[in-house]
C-alpha cells in the first residue's frame, strides 16, 4: 500500500515533478511512461494489497480501506496547505492502528493513538528535513511544505516534534495494556525503523543527522 500511495502521488504529481531538478526523472514526469500505464500498475499493487487485507479479520479490513481516502488526498496537500508533511504522517503511520487490529480483532485506542500521534510528529520530523533539499524549486513551482513554513526555525520545532514522538511512543510503550506488544524495544524500533525511513526512500538516518549537525 506504501508503493501504492507512492504511484498515486506521482500520478498526481506529474507536472510540478518537471518543475523540480530533483524529481524531473521521474518515469512518469519524464514521459517514459504514460499516465494509463501507470494506472494499472496501481491497480496491480491495489489488487495484492487487497488480497492481503482480505486475510484479516473484517474490523481490520474495514479499518485498512479507510486509510486510502488519507493516502489519495496527500498530493493535493501540498498545493493547498503548508501541512503536506501532516497528512502524510497519518498516511503512513496508519499500521500503528492496523496492525494492532489484526491481531488484537480491535483497536485498544489508550495505546494505538499516541503511538500513532507518535509516528506522525516523526514523519513531520524526517520529511520536513527531506522538504529542504527541495526549498528553491519549490518556490518556484508553488509546492507548499513545513520546510517553507519553518523556515529558520526548523531546528527547534523539529527537535520539540522529535522530543513528542518519542514521549508519546515511550508512553504508548510503557502504558500498561501494551503487554508483549509494547516495552522499551518500541522506542529503540522508532529509531531504528523510522530513522531511515521516508516516501519513497527518501533520507536515511545518516542523511538527516548530517543535515542536522552541518548545515
Amino acid at each position: 500500500m506504501r508503493g501504492a500511495g507512492c504511484t498515486i502521488n506521482d500520478m498526481w504529481d506529474k507536472n510540478l515533478d518537471r518543475a523540480v531538478e530533483r524529481t524531473r526523472m521521474r518515469p512518469l514526469a519524464q514521459g517514459a511512461l504514460a499516465q494509463r500505464e501507470a494506472l494499472v500498475f496501481l491497480g496491480g499493487q491495489l489488487a495484492i494489497g487487497l488480497c492481503v487485507l482480505l486475510q484479516l479479520n473484517w474490523y481490520s479490513i474495514l479499518l485498512g480501506a479507510s486509510s486510502l481516502s488519507v493516502v489519495t488526498i496527500y498530493p493535493l496537500m501540498k498545493r493547498i496547505t503548508y501541512w503536506p508533511q501532516a497528512v502524510l504522517g497519518l498516511a503512513f503511520n496508519w499500521g500503528a492502528l492496523l496492525g494492532w487490529s489484526a491481531v488484537a480483532g480491535t483497536v485498544n485506542w489508550g495505546v494505538c493513538v499516541p503511538l500513532y500521534l507518535g509516528g506522525v510528529c516523526w514523519t513531520l520530523v524526517y520529511d520536513s528535513i527531506y522538504a529542504h533539499q527541495d526549498k528553491i524549486d519549490d518556490v518556484k513551482a508553488g509546492i507548499r511544505s513545513t520546510a517553507l513554513l519553518f523556515g529558520e526555525k526548523s531546528r527547534p520545532i523539529l527537535s520539540m516534534l522529535s522530543a513528542t514522538a518519542m514521549s508519546l511512543v515511550a508512553y504508548a510503550g510503557t502504558t500498561k495494556y501494551t503487554g508483549y506488544f509494547g516495552g522499551p524495544t518500541s522506542i529503540t524500533g522508532l529509531v531504528a525503523g523510522k530513522g531511515s525511513s521516508g516516501a519513497g526512500g527518501r533520507v536515511s538516518g545518516y542523511g538527516w543527522v548530517h543535515w542536522w549537525t552541518m548545515e
